[in-house]
């Protein structure tokens, strides 16, 4: 019962090695946004544009994400943001694609 006298110090929820990582930390909450941004525009199709390709960005910048990330909170977050952009890329796709009515 060691574990019991020893306050933890991780930081945060799945956080289990203790140690600070800046980079995998903002590509997680870059790939948050950038999902939730997607996800949301998708649902109006005179937005097809951003949501094309927020969603685009959102998921090369979680695969690297995944790439790199060290911690199951970071993957976590990054799941839930790879899954929203890609929904959201999709619906964006279907209703006009990353160039729909800029280029003939």
């Amino acid at each position: 019962m060691a574990q019991a006298l020893r306050p933890n110090t991780a930081g945060g929820l799945f956080a289990t090695d203790g140690k600070p990582h800046p980079l995998q930390d903002t590509l997680m909450v870059v790939t948050l946004v950038l999902g939730l941004t997607s996800f949301i525009t998708a649902m109006f199709s005179h937005l097809h544009l951003l949501s094309s390709w927020a969603g685009l960005v959102g998921i090369l910048t979680g695969a690297y994400g995944q790439w790199v990330s060290v911690t199951t909170r970071e993957r976590f977050g990054l799941i839930i943001g790879l899954g929203a952009a890609g929904v959201g890329f999709l619906l964006g796709m279907a209703n006009g694609g990353l160039f729909g009515g800029v280029i003939d």
